[in-house]
């Protein structure tokens, strides 16, 4: 009797299992990552997404309707970065993460704004929704306009290269009060979001702010002699010299710049400068430097916007390293939330809905208050409680960072190098 007992109770408690178990076990929601892995903003937004997910994933998940479904990374490296990989090569990569890992969400994205503007005739044919967050090129937010039905799926939760223009436009502003410089040189990499960003600043600054643009000085990706556009622009009796990078090489400019006292001020961005290691790596030789950094939280913390802080902190204590990168990571990890929060709303993975409430979007996010304009972009302003925010901060003496700009969440106050004067 006692064994039919035993018995029965074994059985009952096995179907009781076998009841529960699909439940607890969940069909993951598969989410790709195509990015550029060998460049440093690639591999940190892929790290910050991961470290959004695994927050996510310990809560359970994501709920669909009436269950709960953790989220699964599949990643893919574009190369999009690297110097001489065709974009075909990029579209290649993106069309394989969704036909063959079958992804049903796309963050972080193309790196070069060439891939992401060929690529998103790919998301629109399999209709995955994407939220990219390097590439910058405002032609894809034409595109969506032109064309919102088709391109609807594509969003950037990073600035683009209009709102770059204006933090430098607006910084230039700053200084011509304060020191009365009026004489722009910009120096930047031959790729399409710099080339637009050094172009639409010195138009800007010269059209509307009474700025002298003195011209520019092109380099291609993997350049790493800066010397001839330093002595050009000293030539030329620039007071401003707007670098505008993102290669490894690029740092090596501030190295040059210093070395040879060029009397004008930099200003600008040269990626790896962004993050503090860049002290370290460039031997110290960078002081004077004013970099913005594209999204508060991204390389830099900032004590007057508590998300942002919070986030770097997490991240170096997850890593046991801080953010080197001063645009991408802050954003990706946002894009990971804001996928998350409009599947749920949504109650399905349906591409059509989802992307219906990603518009819909309105989060205190790290990188400030997120929502989207009528061209899927994130709108960026000076106040994080109000909009997404970048900044530009200036290398001290000390190997410190002072974030100078804007007012909302300034620090300090910009210093000229000794070989740079003040013209007033």
């Amino acid at each position: 009797m006692k064994r039919l007992i035993v018995a029965s109770a074994i059985c009952v408690l096995l179907s009781m299992l076998c009841a529960v178990g699909p439940a607890q076990a969940q069909e993951p929601i598969l989410v790709g990552v195509p990015t550029s892995l060998t460049a440093l903003e690639g591999r940190e937004s892929l790290k910050t997404v991961q470290m959004a997910v695994d927050e996510i994933n310990a809560k359970g998940g994501v709920k669909v309707g009436d269950s709960k479904r953790p989220i699964k990374l599949e990643t893919i490296d574009l190369r999009d970065s690297s110097p001489g990989v065709p974009v075909q090569e990029a579209l290649l990569g993106l069309e394989k993460i969704i036909t063959e890992k079958k992804v049903k969400a796309i963050l972080v994205g193309p790196f070069r704004s060439e891939a992401l503007l060929a690529g998103m005739d790919i998301i629109a044919k399999y209709k995955v929704p994407m939220l990219g967050t390097i590439a910058m090129s405002p032609k894809s937010e034409e595109k969506v306009k032109e064309d919102p039905e088709k391109y609807k799926y594509c969003f950037r939760v990073c600035l683009n290269a209009k709102y770059l223009v204006g933090y430098l436009a607006q910084t230039l502003g700053f200084l011509n009060k304060e020191f009365g410089f009026d004489k722009l040189f910009v120096m930047h990499q031959d790729v399409l979001w710099a080339r637009m960003t050094g172009e639409f600043t010195a138009k800007v600054a010269s059209s509307k702010m009474g700025w002298e643009s003195l011209g520019s000085e092109a380099y291609p990706t993997g350049a790493s002699d800066f010397s001839a556009g330093l002595v050009k622009a000293k030539t030329k009796g620039a007071q401003v010299i707007m670098p505008v990078f993102d290669m490894p090489q690029s740092g090596i400019l501030l190295k040059q710049w210093q070395s040879m006292k060029i009397p004008a001020l930099m200003m600008g961005f040269i990626s790896p400068m962004a993050g503090q290691g860049a002290w370290k790596t460039f031997d110290g030789k960078i002081s004077g430097l004013m970099n913005a950094c594209f999204e508060i939280g991204s390389a830099i913390p900032t004590e007057k916007y508590e998300p942002a802080k919070k986030f770097y902190d997490d991240y170096l204590k997850k890593y046991n390293t801080p953010l080197e990168a001063g645009h991408g990571p802050a954003p990706s990890y946002d894009a990971v939330y804001i996928l998350a929060e409009a599947i749920e709303r949504a109650g399905t993975l349906d591409p059509d809905k989802v992307v219906e409430e990603i518009k819909k979007t309105d989060r205190v996010g790290v990188i400030g208050r997120i929502k989207f304009d009528d061209g899927n972009q994130v709108i960026y302003g000076n106040d994080p409680a109000q909009t997404a925010t970048g900044c530009v901060f200036q290398w001290k003496e000390d190997g410190k960072r002072v974030i100078v700009f804007p007012e909302a969440i300034a620090e300090g106050e910009i210093v000229l190098p000794d070989w740079v004067k003040a013209v007033k």
